[in-house]
């Protein structure tokens, strides 16, 4: 694929080295995965040369940038319905994958965040997810509570999926290099997720880490809750201090306060 200028405004730091593409798709070997597999911003392609050589696998790509999309198709022999331009924020995945779909890329680092949250507005389609993201952001997703970085992130895609930090990546496999180093995650959805309510979760765990150096007795005065919920437990801790289970048990009391 030939050699063009690369548009930072979309975050591309595209990925050389063989061996971490291999080690990458390795990851989603290990899952046991079949089926549809769709890859974010496939870039020059060191993902998907790869990906093309293993018949469990129907390959999609998703590509943004328009001045790839002659050479991806012609490359990767890929047609209209394997090769899915535009911006992966603004997919229907349940449109396009009804039967389900799993997630592989290189993210870009600008909306690696988002794309998180737009696999989990749909993780009934997505059972397997293998990103490789900034590295502080893979931490953040993967983290378990007491950490630094425990967060919104950490809660909201862990109640969904088991998640795996798998491996760190130098900056110097990249073209042109990013100033900081990556880490490889891999999430798989859980057979149940740990709790159903979730706009009242997702409340509750925003309210939370919303002021995290306070308590949960003062971050979540913003929910404006009903007369009692000042005798809940864990209130004295703070967001950064409870399990996932315990976020669970805290939204179940205060459903039960709220009616």
């Amino acid at each position: 694929m030939s050699r063009f200028v690369h548009k930072k405004s979309l975050g591309q730091h595209f990925l050389k080295d063989v061996s971490i593409a291999e080690r990458i798709v390795n990851a989603m070997l290990e899952s046991g995965y079949k089926g549809d597999l769709l890859e974010i911003g496939p870039g020059q392609g060191a993902l998907t040369r790869l990906l093309r050589t293993y018949d469990q696998f129907d390959l999609h790509v998703n590509e943004l940038d328009y001045t790839l999309y002659d050479s991806l198709s012609l490359e990767y022999a890929l047609d209209d319905k394997h090769l899915i331009k535009g911006d992966f924020l603004t997919l229907n995945m349940a449109q396009l994958f009804p039967q389900g779909c799993a997630i592989i890329g290189n993210f870009p680092y600008n909306i690696s965040t988002q794309i998180v949250f737009h696999i989990l507005s749909y993780h009934a389609y997505v059972p397997v997810v293998v990103g490789m993201f900034q590295k502080e952001v893979a931490q953040r997703i993967a983290s378990s509570h007491g950490s630094k970085v425990y967060g919104i992130t950490s809660v909201l895609t862990q109640i969904i999926y088991d998640v795996e930090y798998l491996f760190t990546v130098p900056p110097h496999v990249f073209d042109p290099p990013p100033k900081v180093e990556s880490g490889v995650i891999r999430m798989t959805r859980r057979s149940v997720p740990l709790v159903q309510q979730t706009e009242l979760f997702t409340k509750v765990v925003k309210a939370g880490f919303g002021q995290r150096r306070k308590t949960l007795r003062n971050a979540l005065k913003t929910l404006h809750l009903p007369v009692g919920w000042e005798q809940l437990p864990w209130l004295d801790k703070r967001a950064e201090q409870l399990s996932l289970d315990d976020f669970v048990k805290l939204t179940q009391q205060i459903k039960l306060i709220t009616g």
